[in-house]
């Protein structure tokens, strides 16, 4: 054999070594484990729950707007313009900001206000009369919403790292509009984990205006009949075991889940489970001017409620000022306190989420459809070797090793890349090997026609493999580039398919060119000069 040759043998055998190793990794156990280790089983294959949830992104507008009402009426006292009223007035516009009553002599002082940097999401519009309005723009509402679904998406993945879950898909959901779609392959707990997922975990400290009511009547009495605009009424227990009541809280909150740092479960001082938080720092600071402002020797005390959920948890006394560290309390389980500080140390979702379909995979059915789909693999690859071997030969069994290798490439490349192997994946397992008899047969063919032409075996071979270069090239590249599409806007079954196809091709242009060509070149080294070759 001539060194050229040795070379090219002594690689292809290199290559096939590093992607075995890729398959079965360092042998531990029985062999089918060490290879289900290194290839990871997707959702329809191993088992698992499949969820698509919708983020309410109308929330993130509303708290949003809230929060720059507080922000406004305080810019307000700062450039001295008193008396003017900030709120929102239209439930149904939660965009827009309503401003009235500024005096005529402060007027170019709250214009100055509104116009600056801090409000450049809104329109600003004046009405007279010291009336204006501020709507937020369609293009700040559309990021707005975007950043809401990818931070939603981006606080899950975190949770359900956290808990452990191998290989989930978390992404948005193209059927629908501002939809996740969450596949959780294998997972212990379902129930813990979609309370997990699905809780908003939207905490929020918010200043007690008046309560407790036994009835939202009775809070309505107190207050003349009308609930002022910038406070909302909202039920809860205000302690561990009490009766549900109403508390009129100030609409914007002092401090909620974003502005949340840290998080873990702890005990109070009777041994019953807590949480225990730390603010950001603007938070904290922001936190700790309410708490001095409003603590029980102030002159305006007060206190505050502990919102989980738009339920009041707990109300407290404000004792003292509190600056970035804090407790919650509230009658919480162990598991409770457990989930609910790993919901909070993630970061907070910020809109609340609920699910529109559940689907569970039991692992008998995962079982079944890898049973049925490697039959299918086997079957095809078989069925297609028989077929090269009468078809083409001796070249046949040329071909059905590099159908072989082909194989053995594409499991490698899925070990080493963690990729996840979905029923889809296998589909597109069978794809490959389709392509790759289509690359041998546009070889073979052209092998041929070059002998039939006339020319020796050895011209034959290297015209065809001349010739069919191109037109391989030419077959794959088109080919990945539509996987790429898949894999980009696809969901993840679909992205399944779309890797498996990717590798495969990859590998195929490998094997069905360069191991093929040396198998001819090997052949051809032994025959004499002038010998038919068996095609």
């Amino acid at each position: 054999m001539g060194k050229n040759l040795t070379g090219k043998l002594a690689f292809i055998v290199a290559v096939l070594v590093v992607f075995v190793f890729g398959i079965v990794g360092i042998p531990h156990g029985s062999l089918k484990q060490s290879i289900t280790d290194r290839i990871k089983l997707g959702l329809d294959l191993k088992g698992g729950t499949h969820l698509v949830l919708e983020v309410h992104v109308a929330e993130a507008i509303v708290s949003a707007t809230d929060r720059d009402v507080a922000r406004i009426q305080a810019d307000f006292v700062k450039a001295g313009v008193t008396g003017a009223l900030v709120g929102k007035t239209d439930p149904a516009r939660p965009e827009t900001i309503v401003i009235s009553g500024v005096p005529a002599a402060k007027l170019s002082d709250a214009r100055g206000v509104l116009n600056g940097n801090d409000y450049s999401i809104y329109d600003v519009s004046s009405e007279g009369n010291g009336n204006s309005s501020l709507t937020m723009k369609q293009a700040a509402s559309r990021d707005l919403a975007t950043r809401t679904v990818d931070t939603s998406i981006e606080t899950i993945r975190e949770r359900i790292d956290k808990l452990g879950v191998s290989e989930p898909v978390i992404q948005k959901y193209g059927l629908g509009e501002n939809q996740i779609l969450v596949e959780l392959p294998g997972i212990d707990n379902p129930a813990q984990v979609e309370e997990v997922i699905q809780s908003t975990a939207k905490l929020a400290i918010h200043a007690v205006v008046g309560g407790p009511f036994a009835t939202d009547q009775e809070a309505l009495q107190a207050n003349a009949g009308v609930i002022p605009a910038d406070a909302i009424l909202m039920k809860g227990t205000g302690s561990a075991g009490a009766p549900d009541q109403v508390w009129l809280l100030k609409r914007a909150s002092e401090v909620e889940g974003t502005d949340f740092r840290d998080a873990q479960p702890s005990q109070d001082q009777n041994g019953r489970p807590n949480i225990t938080f730390t603010l950001t720092t603007e938070a904290g600071d922001r936190f700790y001017k309410y708490t001095q402002d409003h603590q029980a020797s102030g002159a305006t005390p007060g206190s505050m409620a502990i919102v989980l959920d738009n339920k009041v948890r707990e109300v407290a006394g404000i004792q003292s000022a509190i600056r970035d560290r804090g407790e919650i309390t509230g009658g919480f389980t162990k598991e409770q306190a457990s989930d609910l500080s790993l919901m909070l140390r993630t970061g907070a979702l910020p809109a609340s989420i609920s699910y529109l379909e559940t689907r569970t995979v039991g692992p008998s059915l995962g079982a079944a459809s890898i049973r049925q789909g490697v039959i299918a693999a086997v079957a095809g690859m078989l069925a297609v070797m028989l077929f090269m071997l009468v078809y083409y030969k001796g070249a046949g069994i040329n071909a059905d090793l590099a159908l072989l290798l082909n194989l053995l490439i594409l499991l490698g490349f899925m070990g080493y890349t963690g990729s996840t192997l979905t029923l889809p994946g296998i589909a597109g397992v069978i794809l490959t090997i389709g392509m790759g008899v289509d690359s041998n047969v546009l070889i073979f063919e052209r092998i041929r026609e070059e002998m039939k032409a006339g020319k020796t075996a050895a011209a034959a071979v290297k015209e065809g493999f001349a010739h069919a270069w191109v037109t391989i090239v030419d077959t794959h590249v088109t080919t990945i580039v539509s996987a790429a599409i898949l894999f980009l806007f696809g969901t993840g079954p679909v992205k399944g398919f779309a890797v498996t196809l990717v590798f495969g091709l990859l590998a195929n242009l490998f094997t069905a060119v360069f191991v093929s060509r040396l198998i001819f070149d090997m052949i051809l080294q032994k025959k004499e000069r002038g010998t038919a070759l068996s095609i």
